[in-house]
Formats: structure tokens, C-alpha cells, sequence
């Protein structure tokens, strides 16, 4: 639920005609207002600078004072929109590859960085839906189980880096993973986005086994092959120093294998050589997975009198505090 301020308007707008009057009377006559004449006296020598002042502007309070109670008499009124949301949201688990590879250069300054990005805008724009992270490589691992709280999903992604699990591609193990993630959804509608930029070369666990078992589940699997065909500065070993050293490597991806999985659980398969290419499958699978939200309106206003009210009688109450106990020695 939603709510969000419309307007304001005045139940009895002509109330505030009386304001211009009161301060014209005001600076014409000021000092016949509430036909009140006040004199020094005979201590007005004595009196002090701040006294005098107050003597000399005492009156303002007035006018101030019926200013507010106009407008309290004109019944200021806000309107809220109310909104109720009924959203069939849809159970969404990002499977991404973080093998080494994942850190060539081809996309600038590398795959994993930009698949990262992508991926937290995709979430960001999912109001309504679970969302979850699974990464592999040579083995996998539930990054962030599914939550609506699409911080967390982000903050997740964030952490994301090679090394982290052994090293290979297994996507079996990737996409068994992500369905044991989605194993307790009771969500009408569960989808897996796999990434990843290599061949399945690692795993217990078959990519074809696991997509039967996401047919047999009824889960959709929409699979991107990340990476250019070429000669790209990649990783191929670690350093004592626990970093990895980069080297120009030819790189090819045989991407028929993902092909299968997306045909067998129909999903559709991607190929991104570029951010822009990688940003559009996003953008189009976010069109193609759309939540069904129900919004309904409904309009409420709500009374905001007693302010202008309690304004208004404090400046009387200040009027007369000052005129009989402050300065009544030094006004007759």
C-alpha cells in the first residue's frame, strides 16, 4: 500500500477575504482596532528599550492572530490518494557464472564487472517480485536466497568475485542449485536467468539432468552466453600474490548446449558480445516476465483546521500576556 499527497484545497475559501481587511485596518488605524487607545504613563520615562518596543507593536499580534483563525475558518483540506496493491509477483533466481574467464577483457573492464551492473538494474526494476542469486563455477553455491528486499539481492551481487569457489564452469551444478532454491516457492510463475561465458567442464550433476528436472518443476530457463569469439587479455594462472595474471588467450564458446537447456524448459536462449547486447536481454526478458499488479485507487481527505486554530489563539494569548502583565506599569 501507497500513499501519496493530491492536493489541497479550502472547504470555504471566502474566509480569507476577511485576512486583507484585518491588516488594512491594521495599518490605517492601528491603534483602533479593538477600539483600545493606550497613553504612556507617567513611568514611560522609565521604560526600558525592549518595552518599548513591544509597546509600539503590540498590537500585530491581532491581526496575526485573526489571520490564522481565518484560515482556520476556511477549512484547509488535503487529499491522499490511496493505493492498494495486489502484485502475483514472479520467483526469480540469477545464476551467474564466476569462474576466472568471467574476467576477460573483452567487455570493458571486464565480463563479470558488467554482468554485475546489468543484473542489479534488472533487480532494482522488479518491484514486486522475490529475487534470488546462485553462483557456480566449478561447483555452486546459494549467494542470497529469494527475498523482496532488493538491497540485500544487490549488496549480494556486489560481493560477487572469482576465486571465491573452485575454479571450472559446471553449469549442471549451477542449475540444480538455483532449482533447490526454488524447490519451497509456491509462486505461480519461477524463473532462472543462467549466465555464463564457458563450456560445462566440472560438476556431479548434468546441464541436461538439471533442465529435465526444471521441466519436471515448471520452471523457465532463459540462458545468455557472455563473451566474443577472439583474442582477449584473460586470466590463465594466480601469483604468489594471490592475484591473477592476464594473458591474450583465444576464446570460443560452443553455446549449443545452452541452446537445449533453454528449448527443453521454454526459455529462450541469448548471445551478448556487448553491454548494450547484454542490457537489451535483460530489458527483454523483464517485457517478457511481467508481474500481473492489481493497483486500486481509493480518496481520502483529511481536516488540517487545528493548527491555524491553536496558531491563532496563541497569538491572543501572547496579546493579552504582554498588554496586562508585561507592560501594564507602563500603559494606562
Amino acid at each position: 500500500m501507497s500513499i501519496g499527497v493530491e492536493n489541497m484545497s479550502l472547504l470555504h475559501p471566502w474566509f480569507l477575504m476577511g485576512i486583507p481587511l484585518v491588516w488594512i485596518l491594521f495599518f490605517v488605524k492601528r491603534k483602533n482596532i479593538f477600539q483600545t487607545q493606550f497613553t504612556w504613563s507617567k513611568n514611560a520615562v522609565n521604560i526600558n528599550k525592549t518595552r518599548a518596543i513591544l509597546a509600539k507593536w503590540i498590537d500585530i499580534f491581532i491581526p496575526l492572530a485573526l489571520s490564522f483563525l481565518f484560515i482556520a475558518l476556511a477549512r484547509p483540506l488535503l487529499f491522499y490518494n490511496e493505493e492498494k496493491v495486489k502484485a502475483d509477483g514472479i520467483d526469480i533466481i540469477l545464476a551467474m557464472d564466476i569462474s576466472a574467464s568471467m574476467l576477460t577483457q573483452d567487455f570493458r573492464p571486464d565480463r563479470l564487472t558488467v554482468a554485475k551492473q546489468i543484473a542489479k538494474d534488472f533487480v532494482s526494476n522488479r518491484a514486486y517480485d522475490r529475487i534470488g542469486v546462485v553462483i557456480f563455477a566449478g561447483e555452486s553455491f546459494t549467494q542470497c536466497p529469494l527475498t523482496t528486499t532488493h538491497d540485500i539481492v544487490n549488496g549480494y551481487i556486489n560481493e560477487i568475485r572469482p576465486g571465491i569457489l573452485e575454479d571450472g564452469t559446471a553449469i549442471g551444478m549451477g542449475l540444480a542449485t538455483s532449482l533447490n532454491a526454488l524447490k519451497n516457492s509456491t509462486s505461480k510463475s519461477r524463473i532462472i536467468i543462467l549466465l555464463t561465458d564457458g563450456e560445462n567442464n566440472a560438476g556431479s550433476i548434468s546441464p541436461m539432468t538439471a533442465a529435465e528436472m526444471a521441466t519436471s518443476m515448471g520452471v523457465k530457463v532463459y540462458t545468455i552466453a557472455m563473451g566474443k569469439t577472439g583474442i582477449f587479455q584473460s586470466p590463465v594462472s594466480i601469483g604468489r600474490n594471490g592475484e591473477y595474471i592476464f594473458a591474450p588467450r583465444k576464446l570460443e564458446l560452443d553455446p549449443s548446449l545452452l541452446v537445449d537447456i533453454a528449448e527443453k524448459t521454454t526459455g529462450k536462449f541469448y548471445k551478448a558480445e556487448s553491454e548494450n547486447e547484454l542490457k537489451a536481454i535483460y530489458d527483454e526478458i523483464d517485457q517478457l516476465e511481467k508481474t500481473k499488479v492489481e493497483i486500486n485507487v481509493f480518496r481520502r481527505q483529511s481536516e488540517h483546521f487545528r493548527p491555524f486554530v491553536l496558531a491563532g489563539l496563541f497569538f491572543l494569548l501572547l496579546y493579552f500576556v504582554i498588554r496586562f502583565l508585561f507592560l501594564k506599569r507602563y500603559l494606562q
